[in-house]
């Protein structure tokens, strides 16, 4: 049954790590990229966001992750007062607003 599968042997004369530099330039080139794709971006989104939830103040009209609109009422260390419509007004925890829109917003709509 030998003659059907061949025997392999191993070359003593081939070196053990023939092309281990060419692999950390692969290595080096991914994480580059990850970088540069993937990385970077999330933390200038997340640096923009902290500096919009920093700068929110009374009077602001902003939208929250669900697509509410309103102006803001109250901001406190953690949450912020909508008013949604005339008397109806909702607390959200700060980071649900995701952008503030010019004033005169909510009058157009």
């Amino acid at each position: 049954m030998s003659f059907l599968i061949p025997a392999a042997y191993a070359d003593a004369a081939a070196p053990a790590a023939a092309g281990s530099g060419f692999e950390w330039i692969f290595l080096v080139g991914f994480l580059v990229i990850f970088y540069l794709m993937i990385w970077r971006p999330q933390a200038k989104r997340a640096k923009e966001h902290k500096n919009l939830l920093g700068s929110l103040q009374k009077g602001d009209e902003v939208v929250t992750g669900g697509g509410i609109t309103g102006k803001v009422v109250k901001v406190t260390d953690d949450y912020v007062v909508l008013e949604v419509a005339d008397n109806v007004e909702l607390k959200f925890q700060k980071a649900a607003v995701v952008a503030t829109l010019p004033k005169g917003t909510l009058k157009a709509l």
